[in-house]
């Protein structure tokens, strides 16, 4: 999450050609990886342990930021909690909610009367997803929201499927990580350039760990370099079934490594815990067959059944 101040000051936000300020592009990176990652998660599912039930939607309070007034000015909010992203067919956007809807109400409680402004200001935003996750859990939620310039509209939302897994952008970080629960990808990650397969690849491999559970793996048995090495192994070869389920050609892997590994062999794969991206690319590869081979009529591949993981859990 983005907590710093927008630099809002130096720029009319009325002038049609301005150009976008930082808080502009971080969404439009933020919403791209919450579609990719919504798209894997919601394919997936069906292999996944716990899956959880989602709606498709992320949002973000303008008083978590250093200028409100300014952020709700930014993105034509009528109130704090704006919609930052809503992915593709979900049920969110099939109820009609849009990116930069204001939500004024959760199962007819006000946002102001059951989710009040907080300490740290970031706490109320995860408060308010909990609490529409647990709606969710439960069968469904009825948001009531407000599109800018528009009336008041509701909606009652029932969730779909996902491998629990959150995607999130972060601003203080260059790279990406996987703690067991989230995707954490830094706002500078020079993936963001890459086109989506390619992109959806990399968000793929740091997803394999959470599905794989190797946070919890290490968490227990403790931080071993050799078994490490063979963790990202499998993340790395899981990487093209994930993507074949979500609709990616699952050679987008390969790509996402060749692209990657020549540009930045001078760091994590050059480190004793990873392969080098050459020889990560043979791996994946390897796996190629064996996706297409298990691929049901309509594309989908059981991975839970099909694929071989080095790493055991302990």
């Amino acid at each position: 999450m983005l907590c710093g101040t927008p630099a809002l000051a130096d720029f009319d936000l009325h002038d049609p050609d301005r150009p976008r300020v930082p808080l502009e592009v971080f969404q439009e990176k933020e919403d791209r990886l919450f579609r990719i990652g919504y798209r894997l998660a919601t394919h997936n599912a069906p292999f996944c342990e716990g899956a959880i039930s989602v709606s498709g939607l992320l949002l973000h309070d303008a008083h978590s930021y250093g200028s409100p007034e300014a952020v709700r000015l930014l993105f034509q909010l009528s109130g704090d909690i704006g919609v930052q992203s809503v992915a593709e067919g979900s049920p969110a956007a099939l109820a009609g909610l849009r990116q930069n809807d204001t939500i004024l109400a959760v199962n007819g409680r006000s946002i102001d009367d059951g989710w009040p402004r907080a300490e740290p200001r970031w706490k109320r935003v995860f408060n308010l997803r909990d609490s529409i996750d647990a709606a969710l859990a439960s069968g469904s939620v009825e948001l009531t929201w407000r599109s800018p310039g528009g009336e008041p509209q509701s909606a009652t939302l029932v969730g779909v499927p996902a491998c629990p897994t959150r995607f999130e952008l972060v601003d203080n970080r260059k790279n990406a990580a996987a703690d067991g629960d989230r995707v954490m990808v830094g706002k500078d990650f020079p993936g963001f350039s890459y086109d989506e397969p390619t992109l959806a690849a990399l968000v793929a491999h740091e997803m394999a760990h959470n599905i794989l559970r190797h946070a919890e793996t290490f968490n227990r048995i403790g931080w071993k370099r050799r078994l490490v090495r063979v963790s990202e192994r499998d993340a790395d070869r899981l990487m093209p079934w994930l993507l074949q389920n979500a609709g990616y050609e699952p050679s987008a892997a390969v790509t996402f490594m060749q692209v990657w590994g020549p540009r930045h062999d001078g760091g994590i794969f050059r480190k004793r815990t990873h392969d080098g991206w050459d020889e990560r690319v043979d791996l994946i590869e390897a796996e190629l067959p064996l996706v297409l081979a298990f691929a049901s009529p309509e594309g989908t591949v059981d991975w839970k059944t099909h694929f071989t993981r080095l790493l055991p859990e302990q």
